[in-house]
C-alpha cells in the first residue's frame, strides 16, 4: 500500500484509485495527457477498448480530478481527435467549464498509413468556477511579441508582449499562407526523436515549453500542481523547476523508475529545455526588425517633473517600494500625457537615477533594523527568488512593474508574519541585494577551508529546544536537499514561526544544518552566504539576480 503524501512524489499505481485518494479540494492545477485509445503500445496499459469502456474510465478519472481540486481549480486536458468532442463533453458533465479549446499544431507531424500525416493535438483549458480561477496574465513568459513591439518599436507598447491566441504553431516558416510572423501565436515543436530533450523511454514526451506556458498561466509558485498519466515525467520537472509543489501518478513501474531519477535530476529553477522563443529563430524580415528610438530631452524632463510633484523628497527607490506613492507618480505622469506604460516611467526614473540626473533627496525613508530583517527579511528573499524563477526578471524589474510588485507583496506574504506591509518586504529585498555580494565576497575569504566541514544535521522539531535560543546561520532542507538558507539573532524562534507557517510546512523541512555566530563568525551575513555556498538552497538568491539590472 502506497502512502499518499500531499505533494512531491511520484506514485506507481491506477490513477482512478489515486485520485481516490488526494484530499478533496487540494489541487490547484491538473494537467492530464491521457492515452488516446488509438492502439498505441504501451509498456503496461491496453491502448485499444472499446469505445464505450474507454469513455466509462474516462469518466472516472475526471470525475476524480474534479473532486481533487480547489474551487478555484484549472483542469488542462490533452487529447488527440478520436475523442476531443466526447471528453469535452464529459469534463462539462463533471461540472467543468471550458475556458479555451487550443489547437497545438506541429510539424514533424504523426505518419499515418491510410491518412494525412497527424500534426495537431487538441488542448482543453477547464475551470471549475467560471468567475475566479487563476490566470497570470502579467507573467511575461507567457506572453508573445506584439507588432508595436517587432514592427514600430511603439513607447506605447507593452515591453512583456501580448497574450497569444489559441493556436500554437511550431514555426511560422513552415506556414507563411496562413500564419505571420507577426502572428500570436504559440510556437512549439513536438519533441521529435532526434531531440536533445527527448528522455528516451517513453514515446509521448510533451515539450517542456509547453507545460511551462501552462503551468506559468494556470498556477502561481508554490501551488500544487497534479498530473494523473506521468507518463515521461514533463509536467512534474516543469512544476519542480519553475518552484511548485507536485504530484504524479502512473501505472508503469518502469515508467515511475524514470520519472522518479529525471526528477532527482531536476532542481528548482532550472532553465526550461527547448527553444525558448522559436519565433527568433525564424527568418527575419526587413519590416520585422526593431527600430529603437532615442530617448527625447522632453520625455526625460517631464518625467523628471512627475518625479518631484510626487515622490515627496524620497529617493526614486522608495517610490518604487511605496505603492501609494508610485501610483501618484504613474497618475502624475498619464496626467503630463508622457507615452508609455507604468513600467517605462518606473524604469526611466530608475534610469535616471542612476545617471545622476534626479534632483537629491530630502528625506531619508526609516532605516529597517538587524531585528526588523530578522522578522521578516527571508519572506522578501523567497519571494524575489520564486518570481524570479517564474518570471525571469530581476529585481528591479519586478519593482518598476506594479503587476510584478503586487504579485511580488503576496508571495513574500505567504512565507512572511502578520503584520508586515509591503513596502517593508520591498524594500528588505532591496537590503538584501545591496549586500549580498560583500556578504559572499567575506564568506570567501573568511570561511573558505569551514564550508568544506561536515556540519551534522539535526532534526527540525529539536529546534524547539529553548538550548537554541541561540544567533547563527543555518540551513532548512528536505532528504539533504537545502530549502532556505538564514540568519537569525534566534534560532528557536525564528524555527518555531516556520514550522507554524503552513507555506513553510508545505516546503515539508526535516532537519537542519545550523552554526552557531561566536565570536569566530564576526562578519555580519557572511555566514549565511557562505551556508548558501555549502547547501545551494533552492529558494535563496542567487548571485546573478544580486547584480542591479535595467532591462534593454
Amino acid at each position: 500500500m502506497v502512502r499518499l503524501k500531499s505533494r512531491n512524489q511520484i506514485l506507481q499505481g491506477d490513477c482512478v484509485k489515486l485520485l481516490g485518494k488526494v484530499d478533496e479540494g487540494s489541487v490547484d492545477l491538473v494537467f492530464a495527457d491521457p492515452p488516446f485509445n488509438i492502439g498505441y503500445e504501451y509498456d503496461v496499459y491496453e491502448d485499444a477498448k472499446h469505445a464505450d469502456d474507454y469513455l466509462v474510465w474516462c469518466r472516472q478519472w475526471i470525475d476524480g480530478v474534479y473532486r481533487a481540486l480547489k474551487p478555484d481549480g484549472t483542469f488542462w486536458l490533452a487529447i488527440g481527435d478520436e475523442y476531443a468532442a466526447e471528453l469535452k463533453i464529459e469534463a462539462q458533465k463533471a461540472g467543468f467549464h471550458c475556458r479555451s479549446w487550443v489547437i497545438w499544431y506541429y510539424t514533424f507531424g504523426v505518419n499515418c498509413v491510410n491518412g494525412f500525416s497527424r500534426s495537431h493535438t487538441h488542448l482543453f483549458h477547464f475551470v471549475k468556477n467560471v468567475k475566479k480561477f487563476t490566470f497570470d496574465r502579467p507573467n511575461p513568459q507567457i506572453r508573445v511579441k506584439s507588432a508595436r513591439q517587432m514592427v514600430y518599436a511603439d513607447n506605447r507598447a507593452n515591453p512583456d508582449g501580448r497574450l497569444p491566441d489559441n493556436t500554437w504553431i511550431i514555426r511560422p516558416q513552415d506556414a507563411p499562407s496562413s500564419f505571420s510572423p507577426m502572428h500570436d501565436t504559440w510556437y512549439f515543436a513536438r519533441v521529435a526523436g532526434t531531440f536533445k530533450e527527448r528522455e528516451g523511454f517513453h514515446g509521448c514526451q510533451m515539450p517542456e515549453q509547453l507545460l511551462a506556458r501552462i503551468i506559468r498561466s494556470s498556477s502561481r509558485p508554490q501551488e500544487l500542481v497534479l498530473d494523473p498519466f506521468g507518463g515521461s515525467g514533463t509536467t512534474l520537472c516543469v512544476a519542480k523547476k519553475l518552484g511548485r509543489q507536485w504530484l504524479g501518478f502512473e501505472l508503469s513501474k518502469d515508467y515511475a523508475k524514470y520519472i522518479s531519477a529525471r526528477l532527482d535530476q531536476t532542481s528548482v529553477g532550472d532553465p526550461i529545455d527547448g527553444p525558448e522563443d522559436p519565433i527568433e529563430s525564424a527568418p527575419s524580415t526587413a519590416k520585422g526588425k526593431k527600430r529603437k528610438k532615442p530617448i527625447s530631452e522632453n520625455f526625460e524632463n517631464a518625467i523628471i517633473a512627475a518625479y518631484k510633484k510626487t515622490g515627496l523628497g524620497y529617493p526614486a527607490e522608495y517610490l518604487m517600494c511605496d505603492s501609494d506613492l508610485n501610483a501618484e507618480f504613474v497618475a502624475e505622469c498619464r496626467k503630463r500625457g508622457i507615452s508609455g506604460t507604468p513600467f517605462i516611467w518606473n524604469r526611466d526614473l530608475y534610469r535616471l537615477r542612476k545617471q545622476g540626473k534626479l534632483p537629491r533627496s530630502t528625506k531619508k525613508p526609516p532605516r529597517i533594523s538587524a531585528k526588523q530583517m530578522n522578522r521578516y527579511g527571508f519572506a522578501s528573499e523567497v519571494a524575489w527568488r520564486l518570481l524570479a524563477i517564474d518570471y525571469q526578471k530581476t529585481l528591479d524589474d519586478i519593482l518598476c512593474s506594479p503587476e510584478f510588485a503586487k504579485e511580488f507583496d503576496r508571495l513574500a506574504a505567504m512565507f512572511g508574519p502578520a503584520g508586515v506591509t509591503p513596502v517593508e518586504y520591498r524594500r528588505a529585498a532591496l537590503a538584501i541585494r545591496k549586500r549580498t555580494k560583500p556578504a559572499r565576497e567575506t564568506a570567501a575569504e573568511k570561511f573558505g577551508a569551514w564550508i568544506k566541514k561536515k556540519i551534522q544535521p539535526v532534526a527540525i522539531e529539536d529546534f524547539r529546544n529553548p538550548k537554541f535560543d541561540i544567533p547563527g546561520a543555518f540551513v532548512l532542507r528536505h532528504n539533504d536537499v537545502g530549502i532556505y538558507a538564514g540568519e537569525s539573532d534566534n534560532l528557536r524562534e525564528h524555527v518555531e514561526m516556520v514550522l507554524d507557517n503552513p507555506n513553510w510546512q508545505g516546503l515539508e523541512p526535516d532537519s537542519i544544518v545550523y552554526a552557531e555566530n561566536d565570536e569566530s563568525f564576526v562578519a555580519k551575513y557572511a555566514l549565511k552566504s557562505a551556508l548558501v555556498q555549502r547547501e545551494f538552497p533552492t529558494l535563496n538568491c542567487r548571485l546573478w539576480v544580486s547584480e542591479s539590472e535595467l532591462p534593454a
